[in-house]
């Protein structure tokens, strides 16, 4: 009885294996396609990350944050919210004294025609449109790098399943193994038992 036991917990553990090392191969399919997407929809853009003068006239924290990906091509995930988060948004920060797309727009809407006519109201319309382009590159380079973060959990994930199926696989041999011996073991038994 015990080997049948042994048998069949051997046998869901090979299912289990099997299953985990399909979701292994669907997420390393999924990891390398959503880095070769997010690579080539990035390479496309053709953006440089900033070097030199550029990041001399940002503000330390942000200069910092950019300097290791300085004077390389824009490809990656992380490159892509550095960008986003130390290029962008300090220009529009030193643009709008701080002030957000939302602010500034509430104040040019508030304007009577004569008032955007006006030379303040004309630089309060193309700043209102500087951060409206703004927010809509950062809003994509963001998205580039949420879905890079996706593609690197579905890597670890994978690795993770591969690790789970070997362990499995494994743990199926020795029950097996100690299947066969105790089915022995239970067959020497029962013919050594008086009739």
């Amino acid at each position: 009885m015990r080997a049948v036991l042994d048998k069949l917990i051997s046998w869901t553990g090979l299912a289990l294996a099997v299953v985990l090392l399909i979701a292994g191969g669907l997420l390393t399919w999924a990891n390398m396609f959503i880095g070769d997407q997010v690579k080539d929809q990035l390479t496309m853009q053709d953006i440089t990350m900033p070097e030199g003068e550029a990041l001399a006239s940002l503000p330390e924290a942000d200069a910092s944050a950019l300097e290791k990906y300085a004077g390389s091509a824009l490809d990656s995930g992380p490159e892509a919210k550095a960008y986003a988060d130390h290029y962008i948004l300090a220009h529009m920060n030193a643009a709008s004294d701080g002030r957000t797309y939302q602010q500034v727009s509430s104040e040019f809407l508030a304007l009577d025609d004569e008032a955007k006519a006006s030379e303040e109201g004309q630089a309060l319309g193309g700043l209102r449109q500087t951060l409206f382009m703004g927010n809509t590159l950062r809003g994509l380079l963001l998205y580039g790098y949420a879905f890079a973060t996706i593609g690197t959990i579905a890597g670890y994930a994978a690795l993770a399943a591969f690790v789970g199926a070997f362990v499995l696989l494994a743990l199926v041999q020795l029950g097996l193994r100690h299947a066969r011996r105790t089915e022995t073991a239970e067959v020497r038994q029962a013919q050594l038992a008086p009739a």
